[in-house]
């Protein structure tokens, strides 16, 4: 049955649009519950209002981080032993365990994450750099959409699996059912029944209920396995090897969270002795993060529709179909990069006006920021595809330094360096320099990679 697997006999072209369409959509429909939040926010609420997500948003990636480390690294693992299972039928109950335990992490998590976050809400929304103003609107926020966290996780790292199996439309139809009820309750909740912060929240969390019911109906009916109850209890062996799998995605999650709250700390204390003042760098700061996630979600969308290939034929030992997908996908990624680049160049004005109305200083203040810290977009699709490249091909160690390369290894000093020399325009320099330097080590490691003789053999 393998020897007609089609991700190992397919057009590679073929195979990437039927795998990275529908995960653009699904990693575009997740965007929108938080992109959809700020928008109606934006409106119904004003600049605290944005500034307040931001300052929440952190919790949004650690559930993301969570998501990608047993979604993505579940999804790898379970793809590699189907593509070994060509040689080796035994590895199709690896599969199925790979599958199994990465369930029961999501769930688990997911609670315990949640738990965490309604017992601490004030000490860690304070810890993210919330100004008083702002805090009152943060809570109000987070305390319902804390509840939902398991959800979101389950959501996200499920659909990973979902597509593992074959199925990158159900994945897709999973977020869009939430999604699209997200944003009529949005509508109804924040500008009809002026519910404020509690109505945007309390949308996003039934949408969530929908999308979550969704995904664990088809992870329950799986198609290339029997998915049965011995293979949710949780292994060792299995999660570490998910978890290696997973950390480069996760990693990357991870190092966005610790940015983001350092540059709320520095938005904050460098707006503050600045004209602009303390909430209106972090409200601006927040609306472009999220509009940069739209951006995001299309080239992670690609690199998530990548692996199954990768992984699968990489398992299966033919490199030249792996290195025909990657530099497909890398193809397709610029082309992305370089019309988000001229848009954010061109219209940053346009594009802030869609969150909402603001003072002359915050519009100023959020044109620069645009043009500047997102100057390196046009190359922008190097480092993430690069780095689920790496994880996908089983060396979880090299995905990993790539995914921290932008985060932490570059962005992260620059922002408490640049700053003590420019004030607040340090934030947006180190932005475009990070962004830079990230690329150059990307096209460095890929370059070493298949320069390696598997990938020269015919």
């Amino acid at each position: 049955m393998n020897e007609k697997n089609p991700l190992g006999t397919a057009k590679v072209g073929d195979l990437l649009r039927k795998f990275a369409i529908p995960s653009i959509i699904a990693m575009l429909v997740s965007s929108l519950y938080n992109i959809v939040d700020q928008i109606f926010i934006g409106h119904g609420v004003g600049e605290l209002g944005n500034a307040a997500t931001n300052i929440a948003f952190p919790l949004s990636i650690a559930c993301i981080a969570i998501a990608l480390l047993f979604g993505i690294g579940g999804a790898a693992a379970f793809n590699i032993a189907m593509g070994q299972g060509e040689k080796n039928p035994e590895e199709k109950e690896k599969a199925a365990f790979f599958m199994g335990n990465s369930i029961f992490m999501l769930v688990t998590l997911g609670v315990l994450l949640a738990t965490v976050s309604i017992l601490f809400l004030e000490p860690l929304l304070q810890f993210f750099g919330a100004p008083k103003d702002v805090l009152p609107y943060a809570k109000e926020y987070t305390r319902i959409t804390a509840f939902g966290f398991p959800l979101l996780i389950i959501i996200s790292g499920g659909g990973h699996l979902i597509r593992a199996d074959g199925r990158p439309t159900v994945s897709m139809i999973c977020n869009f059912t939430g999604a699209v009820i997200n944003v009529f309750l949005d509508a109804l909740f924040v500008l009809v029944f002026k519910w404020g912060m509690t109505g945007a929240a309390t949308a996003t969390v039934i949408g969530q209920v929908i999308s979550t019911t969704l995904v664990i109906y088809y992870l329950s009916h799986c198609k290339t396995i029997k998915l049965r109850g011995k293979h949710l209890k949780p292994k060792g062996e299995y999660i570490r090897r998910v978890m290696s799998l997973g950390m480069a995605p996760c990693s990357n999650q991870i190092a966005m969270m610790v940015v983001q709250i350092v540059m709320n700390k520095t938005l904050k204390y460098y707006g503050g002795a600045s004209v602009y003042g303390e909430a209106i760098p972090i409200a601006c700061s927040g609306i472009i993060a999220k509009v940069n996630m739209i951006f995001m979600s299309l080239i992670i969308g690609i690199s998530q529709g990548l692996q199954p290939i990768v992984s699968f034929n990489y398992g299966a030992g033919k490199y030249e179909r792996v290195k025909k997908a990657y530099t497909t996908a890398i193809k397709a990624g610029f082309v992305i990069a370089i019309i988000a680049f001229l848009m954010f160049q061109l219209i940053p004005r346009q594009i802030i006006s869609m969150f909402g109305n603001g003072s002359p200083m915050y519009y100023q203040f959020a044109v620069r920021y645009f043009r500047v810290f997102l100057f390196f977009t046009f190359w922008n699709c190097l480092q993430p595809i690069s780095s689920n490249f790496f994880t996908a091909i089983g060396k979880p160690i090299y995905g990993v330094f790539l995914s921290l390369t932008r985060q932490i290894i570059f962005l992260l000093p620059l922002l408490l360096l640049l700053p003590l020399f420019v004030g607040i325009d340090g934030v947006m320099y180190s932005g475009m320099v990070a962004d830079g330097m990230a690329g150059v080590c990307a096209i460095v490691m890929i370059l070493r990679e298949f320069g390696n003789e598997n990938y020269r053999k015919k």
